[in-house]
């Protein structure tokens, strides 16, 4: 029962802070710079507050994309990281001190109409809705403005309609 307290204050203190950040960067004049990226963390470390640090020591914004953790594993998360550009370098040079590997998102998920036979098998595991289907036409679309790259629908696509671009 204290556990879900403190699980409370923790997630009241993270949006209180998260807009406070946003408002100094909103009116301090000072630009903010914003990089989307893909962080690997080796299993040893996987389960430290390393998130937590770059927004409480960096004074950085973290936005989680997409997350694959797991004790004892190697973990994955899809991040989108904004902060002035010394403190976002700080921050960078923190992981990479943890041997967290830092790679950009530069990579793009092309879906191919002519190949997808509309089964629906990648609508029940896209996390971010990109893949979606109309009901009544039993058609899948895809909105590549929603999509986090997470290549979950490259393995679930029997027909091999959605690709990676590098």
């Amino acid at each position: 029962m204290g556990g879900k307290e403190i699980g409370v204050r923790s997630d009241v203190f993270f949006t209180f802070y998260f807009l406070l950040s946003t408002f100094y960067f909103l009116f301090s004049g000072e630009s903010m710079i914003k990089k989307r990226v893909v962080l690997t963390f080796p299993k040893e470390i996987v389960e430290q507050p390393i998130t937590c640090h770059l927004i409480k020591d960096y004074d950085l914004i973290v936005n989680i994309l997409s997350a694959k953790v797991n004790p004892n594993e190697e973990g994955r998360l899809v991040v989108e990281i904004g902060g002035q550009r010394e403190k976002l370098a700080g921050g960078m040079d923190y992981l990479k001190g943890l041997g967290v590997s830092i790679q950009p998102l530069a990579q793009d998920v092309r879906w191919n109409e002519a190949k997808c036979v509309h089964c629906t098998a990648c609508i029940p595991i896209c996390p971010s809705d990109t893949l979606s289907v109309n009901r009544e036409q039993m058609r899948v679309s895809f909105d590549s403005e929603r999509c986090i790259v997470c290549g979950l629908c490259l393995k679930a696509c029997p027909y091999q309609a959605v690709e990676i671009l590098f």
